[in-house]
């Protein structure tokens, strides 16, 4: 089916309207207003209901069509699941790491793009209208801003991911280096790799960076800033996500640390130079294919090489950075052995220590995953660098 156009045209800088989708005979209403902001529209609509087994859903997404829930709520997450598990195959041996990470990419994008195709109905208040649905308006709204008027339609899936991270706000996360729990955001990558923190957390133990002024670049949730404002420092923490900005800020206040540590938005560097430059980039050069990806893959390795090329004009004199990042990307194939040494020569910064720890997070430990063996070799390091004289 068609998508009808938004009316009337819009001015300038103003955001576009959700598309209203026309609803298949015996769906909740006539039409939907299209609320995802992870999935694109659906071209294709049908129904299904609590009668509706998985092989044949799975059919029916892979033929493009997407399928809207109208059975019970606990059912429809049944489905999901199962079909997860159809789109998750076994683990293959016997290719070289690189390709298995190519296979692996393109098996997640496509498993992310079909599971998006079952969908459910969401009504005035966030409310999912299907029976034994949970009260999912706080979530709802944490992901994806007040409730639109009239009726509306989601993947389940991001239904799920909003209310799993809105948990995970409420909760937090426990950062062991911080001794406090991170409350993570909607769309924030969530601290828990502690390797990067634990570097961070042994690096500061016993140094005094009172009077010192700290730059944490891509900060995140802002975990490193608020390490070395522990220490007494002054701290500009930067993320060019305005979850992430809003998401340290908050974390920064919950600590007490917001008179010692400013959350900026920019794309790396603030203004000015530091004593201490931290920052732990995504690790792996590839495409993002979600926003929240982006804390993981750096496309071309943009970031990295942006990151490296600004450093010597932000470091102070006798000033130091330290960058945390996994070697996962060696491990793959993705980047050569000796790359990043070479390009810390190439913008005129020497490598005066590395510490080192292996990889702790429950993938590394994971048999069944398709990028095992180089998961359970990977290691994290803080590279302390310094810039050559002038």
């Amino acid at each position: 089916m068609g998508i009808i156009p938004a009316e009337p045209p819009l001015r300038p800088g103003e955001p576009l309207p959700p598309p209203s989708i026309p609803l298949p005979p015996g769906a909740f209403a006539s039409s939907a207003l299209w609320l995802s902001a992870a999935a694109t529209p659906p071209r294709k609509l049908g129904l299904a209901d609590d009668r509706t087994t998985a092989d044949d859903a799975l059919r029916r997404i892979r033929s493009g069509e997407a399928l809207l829930y109208a059975g019970d709520f606990r059912n429809a997450r049944q489905l999901l699941a199962a079909l997860g598990r159809r789109l998750t195959p076994r683990r293959s041996t016997g290719a070289p790491p690189a390709e298995a990470f190519r296979r692996e990419r393109h098996r997640r994008r496509e498993a992310h793009l079909l599971l998006n195709r079952l969908l459910v109905p969401v009504a005035a208040g966030w409310r999912i209208p299907l029976p034994r649905a949970p009260d999912v308006a706080d979530a709802l709204t944490g992901a994806l801003g007040p409730a639109p008027e009239g009726d509306g339609l989601l993947p389940l899936r991001e239904v799920l991911g909003a209310v799993g991270a809105h948990e995970w706000r409420k909760g937090g996360v426990p950062v062991p280096s911080l001794g406090e729990r991170v409350h993570p955001h909607h769309g924030v990558f969530a601290p828990v790799r502690g390797e990067y923190a634990d570097l961070g957390g042994a690096a500061l133990e016993g140094r005094d960076l009172s009077g010192k002024l700290v730059f944490d670049v891509g900060t995140g949730t802002g975990v490193l800033a608020f390490l070395a404002a522990r220490r007494g420092a002054r701290v500009i923490a930067t993320d060019s996500e305005q979850r992430a900005v809003a998401c340290a800020r908050e974390n920064a206040v919950r600590l007490g640390l917001a008179g010692q540590v400013e959350v900026r938005e920019a794309d790396l560097f603030p203004g000015g130079r530091a004593d201490l430059v931290l920052c732990n980039p995504p690790w792996v050069p590839a495409d993002a294919h979600t926003p929240l990806e982006r804390a993981v893959y750096d496309p071309g390795g943009r970031f990295l090489s942006g990151f490296l090329a600004g450093l010597r004009e932000h470091l102070a004199p006798g000033g130091e950075a330290w960058l945390v990042l996994s070697d996962l990307a060696e491990r793959l194939g993705l980047r050569e052995p000796g790359a990043l040494e070479a390009a810390f020569t190439a913008a005129g910064l020497r490598q005066v220590e590395v510490r080192s720890a292996p990889a702790t997070h429950p993938r590394a430990k994971d048999p069944d995953d398709p990028l095992h063996e180089a998961r359970a070799g990977e290691v994290t390091s803080l590279h302390v660098l310094r810039a050559w004289p002038a």
